[in-house]
């Protein structure tokens, strides 16, 4: 090379496609366009109703288009499916894999039922598919277990998947009752009009079993992950915890333990000495134990379109800049909800003599012992509720006990049990 003569340093441009201009869409459009990002060409944005989603910020040379075919049989280098849902996302996404092209995503219902075998057409076409936005949306927990945990054995994690219920959970620690909380939820727009997928349980159990495959390398289907709905906690649930140094939150658990992976996700106790007792609003937590790494803590915004574009966007420059992810095979393995943990098990009842020997009879039988009995003086004893803590005891065990127990006659309503997390912290 002569003196003075400047090196040409060729630029390979990936060519790349948005589908689904919603929230996280049009926050992903937005970050591209403003950074100019080098090495990404943003070539089409896929939208049903295509007109009424057209922005004049995008720049002229940009394809809209309502027609998935134009988008798949175009040179595309890099596809961002933002839909959402299994179909037809699921069959978009294989055909964008199967013609060659990467796949970045934030669908966890998809990833959670496909991903082992959307993993696999990937690596057999050459190509990537990354979903890091997939859980805890701009808090890089998937990453951060991928690559910087790969060379430790990871035995357990636990955390708040779901900022919506962790909103809801929060302003209820605060002395509001989750009718109104969670029609607040859905004007903020963190709540979907039909909001069971949130209060159910069912999206934090999605993204538990995409961690469980990426740390604990454990396939499990999400079918047989236990979750139950916060939509039963109220206001007294939170007196009773706060007597006891706990709060509430919505929890997503696994843990291998003999060979299998215990798992469940539900509202339990969580000390106040513990970091997930710390997350506020619409924050997510994931805590990873490692076998010698010890706890790690991953912690921010988990929800809303700038925080899960971030996501989206540095998994798109991971790909664009060369990088690879981690293989971490994972193997099919049983799940159980039988966590060995102490109980609190709250009820509503009509006063009368008897009641606690019948629900410590019952408990009894199951070989489950009572640690204590708490009841709030003021409450009529025509609907009188107290709270009984059990020590630590299988689920199964405490589900046979409370369906004996629901036959009493003096029982109002329901009986709520939430299992009690690090138990050895409470007095």
């Amino acid at each position: 090379m002569m003196r003075g003569e400047k090196r040409r340093v060729s630029q390979v441009v990936s060519k790349v496609a948005i589908l689904g201009f919603g929230t996280v869409g049009s926050s992903v459009a937005r970050i591209l366009c403003d950074e100019k990002s080098q090495g990404i060409e943003l070539t089409h944005i896929f939208n049903r109703g295509v007109a009424r989603k057209r922005a004049d910020w995008v720049p002229v040379g940009v394809t809209w288009t309502e027609n998935i075919d134009e988008v798949l049989s175009s040179p595309v280098d890099v596809v961002l499916e933002l839909v959402g849902g299994l179909e037809p996302t699921g069959e978009w996404v294989r055909r964008a894999l199967g013609s060659g092209k990467s796949v970045v995503t934030a669908n966890k219902k998809l990833i959670a039922e496909h991903g082992i075998a959307l993993d696999k057409l990937a690596r057999e076409k050459g190509v990537h598919l990354y979903y890091g936005a997939a859980v805890a949306g701009g808090v890089p927990v998937i990453p951060g277990i991928q690559q910087g945990l790969a060379g430790d054995r990871i035995t357990r994690i636990e955390g708040i998947l779901n900022g919506t219920c962790n909103f809801i959970l929060s302003k209820m620690e605060e002395g509001a009752e989750f009718a109104p909380v969670l029609k607040e939820a859905q004007k903020l727009g963190y709540a979907e009009a039909d909001p069971t997928e949130d209060v159910g349980g069912f999206d934090a159990r999605a993204k538990l079993v995409i961690l469980s495959r990426i740390a604990l390398r454990a396939d499990v289907a999400v079918k047989d992950v236990s979750c139950k709905p916060i939509a039963e906690i109220a206001a007294i649930d939170f007196a009773y915890a706060k007597e006891m140094g706990c709060t509430i939150r919505q929890i997503s658990r696994a843990e291998l333990k003999d060979g299998r992976v215990l798992a469940v996700v539900g509202p339990m106790l969580v000390p106040k000495t513990s970091p997930l007792a710390w997350s506020r609003g619409t924050e997510n937590m994931v805590l990873v134990g490692g076998a010698y790494g010890g706890d790690v803590v991953f912690s921010g915004h988990g929800a809303g379109g700038h925080p899960t574009a971030v996501a989206v966007v540095s998994d798109l420059l991971a790909i664009a800049h060369g990088s690879r992810t981690i293989d971490l095979p994972s193997m099919k393995t049983a799940v159980s909800a039988d966590l060995l943990v102490p109980h609190y098990i709250r009820f509503i009842v009509k006063d009368r003599p008897g009641i606690i020997a019948q629900i410590a009879g019952a408990l009894a039988e199951q070989e489950i012992n009572i640690h204590a009995i708490l009841q709030k003086p003021g409450y009529n004893k025509t609907n009188l509720p107290f709270v009984v803590i059990a020590e630590p005891c299988s689920g199964s065990a405490l589900k046979c006990a409370l369906e004996k127990i629901a036959h009493l006659d003096c029982l109002l309503e329901p009986t709520l049990d939430m299992p009690i997390l690090d138990a050895e912290n409470l007095s």
